[in-house]
């Protein structure tokens, strides 16, 4: 066990990022310097799966970091343990967060780090689900006011302790304030990975976007990506973009591209910014960026666009193609957190000073979430065994547990690189399956 931390070690934190997915950790290691400034970059951890992303996408994010390390949840906690963090930032789907929330429960690292979490964009869907899912952590993070009185009203409607939720904002909101420009007219459409996820309903979004390039010649309209054919990201994309273009007859037109990069280098550079509901209208929004949420899939809850009503900035193709341009509510941006208005500076205060007393003052107490054995013993176990943790919350008897202790005797360092070379492999042979056969093979039996 790590000794006590001293009060000249509390003034900079140890800080770990435990993320599953591109977004996540993008979230998850800006909010870390957002939250701790001072404190060194932080630690990284990607927990192996499906949607662990690539050293590309990594690269795409450019988040200040350690270059993180693939790991179980198991490692993860075992790291945790023997290298003594001050705080972890768990940016991870809801079920990854219970899962290691129970884990440090039961292995009690002596300090406890400070355990934050938060949600990566819009909470549009599974509320409760979501926050019960995070309820344990001492820092529940709220992307804007709205949210902030949600997640309280979740926790005190079931006798949950609401005091972890804290009221901050999207940490990678930036860059300058919108400018038109002489001689530029673009229009940037954020596509989304699982939103809409029809091949239907996505073809007719390239198409509209190909009638308003052709309807307008002297705009470039660019189809800002998220993953390359093969990558995964938070959700899984089946149809991508790039695919359904290349099968074009003839091909996009000159003014039309598809374009990879930071979101924020291409921002730069957009006059009309549109989507379904991707958290780049937030981004834009916060620069002033005029933005367009659609309407022509309809308004719905499975899209997401449903969370901009009252915003002023719902819209269809046929208004965008007559040049229509949506002014957005002031009220209603005043709720979600964009800090349009140049309060984005003091966004994260609250959350720092309440994290600087957390660490200066006394021993945590045990972590205590909101599911137990008691409360949901037909839910929880499950959540536990899917990151090979027993109902107790100990890490599950297997190859890591064996592997451990022995690693040191001579030859176990052979055994360990043919190991992970086999274990590496497997991995790939998975993700090749999740993320190309498994998607040809649904689509063929909906033929």
């Amino acid at each position: 066990m790590p000794s006590p931390t001293s009060e000249a070690e509390r003034g900079t934190p140890r800080v770990a990022v435990l993320a599953d997915s591109d977004t996540r950790w993008k979230w998850g290691a800006l909010t870390a310097r957002r939250i701790a400034p001072e404190a060194p970059a932080p630690t990284g951890f990607l927990l192996r799966g499906r949607a662990t992303p690539t050293a590309r996408q990594l690269a795409e994010i450019g988040a200040e970091a350690t270059a993180p390390r693939e790991v179980t949840g198991t490692e993860f906690l075992r790291a945790v343990v023997a290298e003594g963090y001050d705080v972890i930032v768990l940016a991870l789907v809801g079920g990854g967060v219970q899962a290691m929330l129970h884990g440090l429960a039961a292995l009690a690292p002596d300090p406890r780090p400070v355990v934050v979490t938060g949600y990566v964009g819009v909470v549009y869907e599974k509320l409760a689900d979501g926050l019960l899912l995070r309820h344990g952590a001492d820092l529940v993070l709220a992307n804007s006011r709205q949210d902030a009185e949600r997640f309280r009203a979740v926790y005190e409607g079931v006798g949950a302790d609401p005091s972890p939720v804290a009221e901050a904002a999207l940490p990678f909101l930036g860059g300058d304030p919108y400018r038109p420009e002489a001689g530029r007219d673009t229009l940037c459409f954020a596509t989304q990975p699982s939103v809409p996820a029809s091949r239907a309903d996505r073809s007719y979004i390239l198409e509209r976007l190909i009638g308003h390039a052709r309807l307008h010649p002297g705009r470039e309209v660019l189809v800002k990506l998220r993953s390359r054919p093969g990558e995964h990201t938070t959700h899984l994309e089946e149809l991508p973009y790039q695919r359904l273009a290349a099968r074009i007859p003839g091909g996009p037109p000159p003014n039309l591209r598809l374009v990879h990069g930071h979101m924020g280098e291409v921002l730069d550079r957009t006059d009309l910014l549109v989507t379904l509901s991707s958290t780049a209208a937030l981004e834009a929004l916060h620069r002033g960026i005029p933005t367009a949420v659609l309407t022509d899939l309809g308004i719905r809850e499975a899209h997401g666009n449903h969370h901009f009503i009252g915003s002023g900035l719902l819209t269809s193709f046929d208004r965008l193609d007559a040049g229509h341009r949506p002014v957005p509510d002031p009220r209603w941006l005043a709720l979600q957190g964009v800090a349009a208005d140049g309060r984005y500076a003091t966004a994260f205060d609250t959350v720092r000073e309440r994290l600087t007393r957390l660490l200066a003052g006394p021993p945590l107490p045990p972590i205590r979430p909101y599911y137990t054995l008691t409360s949901a013993p037909g839910y929880l176990p499950g959540i536990l065994a899917r990151h090979r943790l027993a109902p107790d919350g100990t890490p599950l008897p297997g190859p890591e547990t064996a592997g451990a202790a022995g690693d040191t005797a001579p030859g176990n360092g052979v055994r360990r690189v043919m190991r992970e070379a086999v274990r590496g492999a497997a991995r790939g042979a998975y993700r090749q399956g999740v993320q190309r056969v498994a998607p040809v093979i649904r689509r063929m039996g909906e033929l």
